[in-house]
């Protein structure tokens, strides 16, 4: 991803941090990657620490995602299920969802987005449409503004890079967004992003941010690894404690403006 980082522009996450803390009423965070059968580790527990903290702000975040990981949750949260598999019952269901819900911000994470052809592919280049609910039409209809997060070039909103995701070994996905955050894990991004609203708004960094608890409630749920498919404690191959320290790193470099 730094390549891809290279090619947008600077301060990104500081934009995004701004969008994030002027948002009011609902609030969309949509997440989900299928993977063996199920939802890969990395994306909710970035989504779940960005619904804690939506929430401290006195909006009300929605978790948007499959019903795989919305009848997991249950009543815990607030959630909505993406239901349609084909690109305009997509459409409808965004139609009744924006209406409804009048969001003031989207974020999407880890979500996978559509290439060229219009079908969507895992990092490997496999084709794995038959699994995905396309949100391509909730962003394009989309009046508030759209924050997306990607570790790979696939995902929903890494249009915005441009042809830098041609350079890549994917299928790059090619709707955008307005603000793009990349990082080598995706919910690393969705940290950073926390981080940086916290200190916007005069918060401590992250003091209240347990990344391995989260990574663990993700398993609970059924969600696996989306490297090694296995129901692990790990994020794209990294151990939890990979993922405590770079967020150290995030504090560090928030709090005492070090180069990470």
């Amino acid at each position: 991803m730094g390549r891809v980082r290279n090619h947008l522009e600077p301060g990104y996450c500081l934009r995004a941090a701004q969008t994030l803390v002027g948002a009011s009423g609902n609030v969309i965070i949509c997440t989900g990657f299928p993977v063996a059968g199920t939802f890969e580790t990395d994306g909710p527990p970035g989504a779940f620490a960005l619904y804690h903290f939506v929430e401290s702000l006195g909006a009300r975040p929605w978790i948007l995602a499959g019903d795989t990981i919305t009848q997991a949750l249950g009543d815990a949260i607030r959630t909505w299920t993406l239901q349609s598999f084909d690109y305009e019952g997509a459409r409808a269901e965004s139609e009744g969802l924006l209406l409804d819900l009048a969001p003031s911000l989207i974020i999407v994470i880890e979500r996978p987005g559509a290439a060229e052809d219009g079908r969507f592919y895992n990092i490997a280049g496999k084709d794995i449409t038959a699994h995905c609910r396309p949100v391509e039409p909730l962003l394009e209809l989309a009046t508030c503004p759209v924050i997306a997060i990607g570790d790979g070039g696939n995902e929903a909103g890494m249009g915005r890079a441009g042809p830098v995701l041609d350079s890549l070994n994917i299928k790059p996905a090619r709707i955008g967004c307005d603000e793009l955050i990349v990082a080598d894990v995706s919910n690393w991004g969705a940290y950073a992003l926390i981080g940086m609203a916290e200190a916007l708004i005069n918060r401590p960094v992250l003091e209240w941010l347990n990344s391995a608890a989260l990574l663990a409630r993700c398993v609970e749920l059924g969600a696996v690894d989306g490297v090694t498919h296995q129901p692990t404690h790990t994020e794209d191959g990294f151990e939890s404690a990979v993922g405590e320290a770079l967020i150290e790193e995030i504090i560090e470099a928030i709090t005492n403006g070090s180069e990470p």
